[in-house]
């Protein structure tokens, strides 16, 4: 990843997030050197996961608000399942804020379900404290034709 590259995904990053905080071009190149770790999409929408040890983990996943509701992050969700799969995974989770509705019904509708919580582990801009939603899902090949 070129440091261009991490710009404009931190760009697109801080259009879609505020709670919690967006991240900075040096975190999203850090956290795509990190092992296991891949990026599928573009500077318009991106997902950033890893695969290790049997287990993924879906970091961020961030499409530009002016493009959303086109299903680009239920393609990328598919293609992070497709890729985690390739990588060994069998099974997945990510943690996403109490006060994303947009996002938790994107991921039921696509299979996770909630395994738990983190009480206040996001900080808002404004410092109150929200829980993090831990979901899960198994992963499975699909079978052909289905």
């Amino acid at each position: 990843m070129t440091p261009e590259d991490a710009a404009e995904l931190a760009a697109l990053h801080g259009r879609c997030f505020t709670k919690p905080r967006p991240w900075s071009a040096t975190e999203i190149a850090s956290l795509a050197r990190s092992p296991g770790a891949f990026i599928l999409g573009d500077a318009s929408a991106f997902l950033l996961g890893r695969a290790i040890a049997g287990e993924a983990e879906l970091l961020t996943l961030a499409v530009d608000p002016a493009l959303r509701r086109q299903g680009r992050a239920g393609a990328l969700l598919s293609g992070f399942e497709t890729e985690a799969l390739l990588r060994g995974a069998d099974t997945a989770f990510l943690e996403v804020s109490d006060l994303n509705a947009a996002a938790r019904a994107l991921y039921g509708a696509n299979g996770w379900s909630e395994a738990g919580r983190r009480a206040r582990y996001y900080s808002t801009p404004d410092g109150a404290q929200v829980d993090a939603v831990v979901l899960t899902k198994p992963l499975s090949l699909r079978p052909a034709g289905g």
